[in-house]
């Protein structure tokens, strides 16, 4: 008697247009792991970039920037012991850092600087300048 009610609800469910999904096809997930990371100290929290190219991870005292590019860590930045959580900001370089134990949000901003050798390069003024402003220019 069941067996005949499903095959009524079934038959008037294919009336009103209705089809159960029938399994077709088995999907699974490839991955695999790209980088292991040796850190000196546990990590509180991680947050990618807004454009993807780094990955701020949050330790005790000190935000560990990793290029996705390089495959290393590039920089550290010190922040205080307090801080468990780290959020990327949609702004490229923007963080907030926040506590579970204390009221504190912090928002910080990570601009990167970049060191451009000018050896044998015409140049104008003191060549042991603290600041120098190279120009890269296209005359077309």
């Amino acid at each position: 008697m069941k067996k005949l009610a499903v095959i009524l609800v079934l038959a008037l469910l294919a009336l009103a247009g209705w089809t159960p999904l029938l399994p077709t096809a088995q999907a699974g997930l490839e991955w695999k792991v790209l980088k292991d990371l040796d850190l000196k100290a546990s990590p509180l929290d991680v947050a990618p970039s807004a454009d993807g190219q780094w990955l701020y991870i949050l330790t005790p005292g000190e935000i560990l920037v990793y290029s996705m590019q390089e495959g290393r860590i590039t920089d550290q930045a010190p922040v205080g012991k307090e801080f468990d959580r780290i959020v990327s900001l949609p702004r490229a370089g923007g963080l907030t850092l926040s506590s579970s134990t204390k009221k504190t949000i912090q928002i910080i901003m990570l601009e990167n600087i970049f060191t451009i050798d000018v050896s044998g390069l015409p140049f104008k003024g003191p060549r042991d300048a603290p600041v120098v402003v190279a120009v890269f220019d296209d005359y077309q």
